[in-house]
């Protein structure tokens, strides 16, 4: 399954968005840059709602730099006016160079006094008179971005690396369901996962697999409108439907069919 739109509940109402692939010198540390730009006219709004990946992002914005910490519940944003955003989603290896304990970040979105980073990223986005266009701007403000990561965060150790694996396997294996499958496959200990999650990402293995499942099951309702919600359930790794309609409750705070006829509508 792609990851384009993967964790973007409707992405028709998206402005300009890109997810761009890192380069390769900070591949260990980032899995992509993702970048919306939005102009509207006054008095519209735009309201954003994602699953977001079980995973810290370190986010530049016009006025700011913050630290967003894993989530636990769906997000929701209202753009207004005119902005842009440059994330970088963070793997779990550089996690630990920007917070001691991701634990504590939870659906937290904390500022970070980084006027250095702020400075790199936000001049390539300001549009000008003669402005190249978004894909250029985007592209200079990535590498700015990546500047600044290659000075500040350092390469994936040996754990960092252990926790990339460990994410990796999660993300992109529908086949493991369960903790004891992804320590099989790295080959450590339960113990030792749940250590590397605590450090390195902030959610417990359990959390990072149920939320690669939620978020495969929203994009497979949403794009294919007539998914039988029982056959769905099996094929992801849920004991039952039961258990995929208390996930969407849990997290989205809705039955997957609303989130179709609202995803159709």
């Amino acid at each position: 399954m792609g990851t384009t739109d993967r964790g973007i509940l409707y992405p028709t109402r998206l402005p300009t968005f890109r997810r761009v692939p890192p380069p390769e010198a900070v591949a260990d540390r980032v899995r992509w840059f993702w970048i919306p730009e939005w102009d509207l006219a006054p008095g519209r709004v735009s309201r954003q709602h994602v699953i977001a990946f079980p995973a810290c992002n370190l986010v530049v914005e016009p006025d700011l730099v913050a630290l967003a910490g894993p989530a636990t519940r769906a997000g929701v944003r209202d753009l207004v006016g005119r902005g842009w955003t440059v994330g970088a989603l963070l793997r779990p290896a550089a996690v630990p160079a920007l917070s001691q304990d991701p634990t504590t970040e939870r659906d937290a979105y904390r500022t970070l006094e980084l006027p250095d980073l702020h400075a790199a990223v936000a001049g390539p986005m300001r549009v000008a008179p003669g402005d190249p266009g978004h894909a250029e701007r985007h592209d200079r403000a990535v590498a700015a971005f990546t500047t600044w990561l290659l000075a500040h965060v350092p390469p994936a150790d040996a754990d960092g690396l252990l926790a990339n694996a460990m994410a990796d396997a999660v993300d992109g294996d529908p086949g493991l369901v369960r903790v004891e499958q992804v320590a099989e496959r790295l080959g450590v200990g339960v113990r030792t996962l749940q250590r590397l999650a605590r450090r390195h990402v902030g959610l417990p293995p359990a959390a990072m697999i149920r939320r690669r499942r939620l978020q495969e099951a929203a994009e497979l309702v949403r794009t294919r409108p007539d998914t039988d919600l029982a056959a769905l359930a099996a094929d992801l790794g849920y004991a039952d439907q039961a258990h995929l309609a208390q996930d969407f409750r849990t997290t989205l705070g809705s039955t997957a069919s609303s989130y179709r006829s609202a995803a159709r509508g």
